[in-house]
Formats: structure tokens, C-alpha cells, sequence
């Protein structure tokens, strides 16, 4: 894993915590580059999108959330939300590869992972179409009294669309307990933020709604984490939502398929963002405050690979869905308890 120059700041958890928060982002890091060998490999279909360099926003957030309780929804690039959340990792590699032991029955492929048992309201492939969704899932918290947190990601060109201002107008209008997380990783698929955002500070877009609104830094696990816990908190406590901006670089192409990097950036700003790669950095921050040796990392990042490996070999060991069911769970019938 890359290495950061120096600690940014003094740590404040305990050794097995760093070890834990370092364990997860591996653990995602390892799980997207084999996604992306499957990819190349012809076992996943369809679109996918990894989270290789955003993995401290992921782990950060997560830390700050109530496991089984709060929610969580996203866009395509869905894979490291469930995994951290409590969702099976063999049925997530499943779904990726189009397997019936994936949690859509292999129908929903990557870019829609739906894990409800833990809150995970999915993976939406239409750029900005689960924003209004997210607010209704909050929505429904706040109606029935619940005080459940909805954290909504989105990306830097999903903050473009029209139905992102009508869902924080109505977030702020009836006070709903959400925190719109944009995750800004610099790049709208091939457009560089400053080319496709007139003002390219995404928060400041919660302003005229009157919602608390901020950026942070993505890169860094560890305050990721202190300002979730912060916000999350402020969110649960007050019923009202919040707008976060979390600057990110993602390391590979938009999806698995952009091979075309280098149209919008150049190898020497790849190199350079590689010194803020979180893994890296974390890995750093724990020799210098003794918390881990390089040896223990090392073996560490061993057990990840292989673990994601295992996982791998498991799903694709599991068969595609048979043909004749193609139409099979894509309507469902009211039930007399719903009505008509």
C-alpha cells in the first residue's frame, strides 16, 4: 500500500482501533481491485464503479452510525457501504457477478446492492434518481417518530441535478434527520469539477436552504471520522439535515471500463494524489506513534487478500440465474393488507 509523508496529526484511538479502521480499508481496497479483475476477466457484466481511494469516507461515516439502525443510501458505486455495514461480502462479490447467491438474485448486478436487514437501501444507477428516495427514506423516519439518521452520498455531478435542490428544499422545509454526503472525488465520469460547477465549493449549495453545510477532508480516516461522529450527532439531536461536501480522489478510472484516464488528468497528478492515498497514510500515522510495525501491516494486508480471494472463488463457484426466470421478481402484487 502507498505511504503518506508524515502523521498530519497527533492519533487519538487506541492501537486496536487504528488496526480496525486499517483492516477495513484494506479489506475494501482488496475486494475493488478484485472487482475489477472479475470485470476484465468477463465475469461481471453491465457497469461497475470502485471505490479504490475513497475508502476513508466510507470506514470514517460508518464509524459514526448506529449498526442495524440508521440508513444508508447511494449511487452506483455501491460496493463498500454494505460491506461495512454488516452485509454478507459473498452475496455482494455474487451480485457483482450476476449469481443467484448474490443479494439480487444476481438480477441486480453492481450497481444495485439492496441490503434492508442492515439498512442499505441501495445502489441506483441513475445519476441523482435516489437523492429524492434517500429524503423519503428520512422522511419516514421523521413521521414515525424514529430518530434514525439517513445518510444520502452522492457525487460531485449528481450535485448538478435539479432534483438534488428540490430534495434539500423539502429536507429543510419539514426539518428531515439526512445528511447529504457528496462524495467529491474531482471528476464527473470524464469532467474535471471545475469545468462542469460554477462554483466548485459543492457545499455552499445548502446555504439558501438554510441547512448546515460543510467540507471536509476525505483523505484522512481519522478526522473523517471525528467529523461524522460530530455531525451525525448534531443531525440525530436536532432532526434536521445537513450538507457535507467530503473531497476525495478516486485512483482509478470512473468505472471499470474508463481506460481513458489520461483524457482528464495526467500521470504526474495521479502520483502526486497517491501520497494522500488513506490507506497509506494511516499506515504511516501508526509506525510513527508505534501503534503497528510495517511487519504487522504486512501481514495484515495478507489476510485481506486472501480473505477477499476466498470470498472470490466462493461466488464465482455460485451459478447465473436460470433463463426461464428472467421475468421473475419484477412486479410484485398487492397484497389484500396493502390494498388496491
Amino acid at each position: 500500500m502507498a505511504k503518506a509523508a508524515k502523521a498530519p496529526k497527533e492519533l487519538s484511538e487506541t492501537p486496536e482501533k487504528l488496526i480496525d479502521l486499517y483492516r477495513q480499508m484494506v479489506f475494501i481496497r482488496f475486494f475493488e481491485k478484485k472487482c475489477n479483475f472479475a470485470y476484465r476477466q468477463g465475469k461481471i457484466g453491465g457497469y461497475m464503479h470502485t471505490y479504490i481511494g475513497m475508502e476513508a469516507t466510507g470506514v470514517g461515516f460508518n464509524e459514526a452510525l448506529r449498526p442495524g439502525w440508521d440508513n444508508v443510501i447511494t449511487a452506483y458505486r455501491d460496493h463498500a457501504q454494505p460491506l461495512l455495514m454488516g452485509s454478507d461480502p459473498l452475496k455482494v462479490m455474487a451480485e457483482t457477478m450476476g449469481r443467484v447467491d448474490g443479494y439480487s438474485n444476481g438480477k441486480g448486478g453492481s450497481m444495485h446492492i439492496y441490503d434492508f436487514e442492515n439498512r442499505f437501501f441501495g445502489g441506483w444507477g441513475i445519476v441523482g434518481g435516489h437523492i429524492p428516495i434517500g429524503t423519503g427514506v428520512a422522511f419516514t423516519a421523521k413521521y414515525k417518530k424514529e430518530d434514525r439518521v439517513t445518510v444520502c452520498y452522492l457525487g460531485d455531478g449528481a450535485a448538478n441535478q435539479g432534483v438534488v435542490f428540490e430534495s434539500y428544499n423539502m429536507a429543510a422545509l419539514w426539518d428531515l434527520p439526512i445528511i447529504y454526503a457528496i462524495e467529491n472525488n474531482e471528476f464527473a465520469m470524464g469532467t474535471r469539477l471545475e469545468y462542469h460547477a460554477s462554483d466548485t465549493e459543492l457545499y455552499k449549495r445548502g446555504i439558501p436552504f438554510g441547512i448546515k453545510s460543510e467540507r471536509i477532508d476525505g483523505m484522512d480516516v481519522l478526522q473523517v471520522k471525528e467529523d461524522a461522529a460530530r455531525i451525525v450527532e448534531w443531525v440525530r439531536e436536532n432532526q434536521k439535515p445537513y450538507l457535507v461536501e467530503i473531497m476525495n480522489y478516486r485512483y482509478e478510472g470512473h468505472g471499470a471500463a474508463d481506460n481513458d484516464r489520461q483524457l482528464y488528468r495526467t500521470k504526474e497528478e495521479e502520483e502526486e494524489a497517491m501520497l494522500r492515498d488513506p490507506i497509506g497514510r494511516l499506515a504511516r500515522q501508526m509506525v510513527d506513534a508505534g501503534a503497528a510495525t510495517e511487519a504487522d501491516l504486512e501481514k495484515i494486508d495478507d489476510e485481506e487478500e486472501e480473505r477477499v480471494e476466498v470470498i472470490f472463488e466462493q461466488a464465482d463457484a455460485s451459478p447465473h440465474p436460470d433463463p426461464s426466470e428472467v421475468y421473475d421478481h419484477v412486479y410484485t402484487d398487492m397484497t389484500p393488507e396493502m390494498g388496491h
